[in-house]
């Protein structure tokens, strides 16, 4: 059903920085968990909280304190104020923060309808679009190296209705980890009304040296990041491209519950002979996912390889020291390669969930170094031979619904940037413990086609 159109107004546009002399001057390394991500586009993710109160309510009464906040949570997280530096060859890219340094902050008023954008029901996925602030641009320099802004936010207020919080940033400097604890940390000193003590506890662990690189990653990945001729993500680039890749897809939100999840792993253990078939909420959620969105899909080319791409969070696992607080990013890119014909036949959702599970135990097995010198490789070899292509973004440890700022826990939280790649996201759920919950974006033929496989699978369990 089409809904009224809305607008968003921009109200006011400033810089927010760290506290004038809290941060010194500091050079951040690449690591070669860092570097696959130059290729990435943004990330998008947007919190919507209740706020039943006029924009002239919030400009007086939260505003301020909002931005107070965002600069001292600045003050610990440095990198996300400092600029992505992309000298010329040999010469590596780097983060460089230096004093005065600052995040682009939007404040707009929208008309939308707040309990419209927070439905689960499929939307036009443009409807998110006008919360998404847009990247400064890039400066070049002189001897042509480019500096580049890593985020940018943007809070819009829903008059009488809701508050929406969005940030967009480079995946380069920071993984969906961090950027959590970055968000929380906010949350936390907005909460305590500027006091850091808040957060003493859980404060961001910049030292990149932690990341030991035994097999030399990092020169090698640079060295294929400079030979695909990678330019800087350009917000204005291809908007006609864009509009028409958009213009027929929506945006719904499918919730699985904690009694499906279960029954979900029984049914995959019934089905499957072999005892090691690793049957976790994660693994079980993606294999069904992945077997519907191809199911969904009208292409009878059978023997096409079709990849499932996931990421494992490296923190104090796999055999690395990394602290949980590490601020940057520190995952391994897992490719799972099937045959269309084996996630379309009657157990494909248990060749998806064995297939996905055999990768994270190799992980755990193998480490995750053990071919990780063709990740750059395998992602441009799957791209350019045209294999079928799905990516989750998110994880349900991530709580994403724990980002409060006082006006309680969100209402919704979207990855807005699924929209513009062959992208599933996931998260806890937000009312029910052990659930889960799944973002796609899809034409909407084929949400209709998905949700109805997904619902009659359900229904068989």
């Amino acid at each position: 059903m089409a809904h009224p159109s809305s607008s968003v107004k921009i109200i006011n546009l400033c810089q927010v920085a760290p506290p004038l002399g809290s941060a010194p001057s500091t050079t951040l390394p690449l690591t070669f968990f860092d570097i696959p991500w130059l290729f990435c586009r943004p990330m998008e993710r947007v919190f919507f909280y209740e706020y039943p109160y006029p924009t002239h309510h919030f400009i007086q009464t939260i505003l301020p304190t909002l931005k107070l906040s965002l600069s001292l949570t600045l003050q610990q997280f440095f990198p996300f104020a400092s600029n992505l530096i992309c000298p010329p060859q040999p010469n590596k890219p780097h983060l460089l923060y230096v004093g005065g340094d600052a995040v682009s902050f939007t404040v707009a008023e929208s008309t939308a309808d707040f309990n419209h954008l927070v439905a689960n029901y499929p939307k036009d996925v443009n409807e998110l679009h006008p919360f998404v602030p847009r990247l400064p641009l890039a400066r070049v320099l002189d001897d042509g190296t480019r500096v580049v802004p890593l985020i940018a936010i943007q809070v819009t207020v829903l008059p009488n209705s809701g508050i929406a919080i969005c940030v967009k940033f480079l995946h380069v400097a920071a993984d969906g980890r961090a950027f959590h604890h970055f968000m929380k940390s906010w949350a936390s000193i907005f909460r305590s009304k500027g006091d850091l003590t808040c957060i003493e506890n859980s404060l961001p662990f910049h030292n990149r040296a932690v990341v030991e690189d035994p097999i030399g990653l990092g020169p090698n990945f640079v060295k294929q990041w400079w030979n695909s001729g990678a330019s800087e993500y350009k917000e204005d680039a291809n908007l006609l491209l864009v509009h028409d890749f958009l213009k027929n897809k929506v945006r719904a939100t499918l919730l699985l519950g904690r009694t499906q999840i279960e029954k979900l792993k029984h049914w995959v253990s019934k089905n499957e002979s072999e005892a090691m078939v690793r049957t976790s909420t994660f693994v079980v959620t993606c294999a069904m996912m992945w077997v519907c969105w191809i199911k969904s899909e009208q292409s009878t080319n059978n023997e096409q390889l079709c990849h499932f791409v996931l990421v494992a969070d490296c923190r104090d696992r796999y055999g690395f020291s990394i602290p949980q607080t590490y601020f940057g990013n520190c995952l391994a890119l897992c490719f799972v390669p099937l045959k269309r014909r084996e996630l379309v036949a009657e157990n494909g959702i248990v060749e998806a969930v064995k297939a996905i599970g055999n990768k994270v135990r190799e992980l755990e097995s193998e480490g995750v170094l053990r071919g990780a010198e063709r990740w750059m490789l395998d992602w441009k070899e799957v791209m350019e031979q045209g294999h079928h292509l799905v990516t989750v973004a998110g994880s349900p440890k991530l709580d994403v619904y724990q980002t409060d700022f006082g006006w309680g826990r969100p209402k919704k939280s979207e990855a807005v940037q699924i929209d513009m790649s062959e992208s599933m996201s996931i998260a806890e759920s937000r009312d029910e413990k052990g659930g889960i919950e799944i973002g796609l974006a899809l034409e909407r033929a084929q949400m209709d086609k998905f949700n109805s496989i997904y619902g009659n699978f359900l229904k068989v369990l």
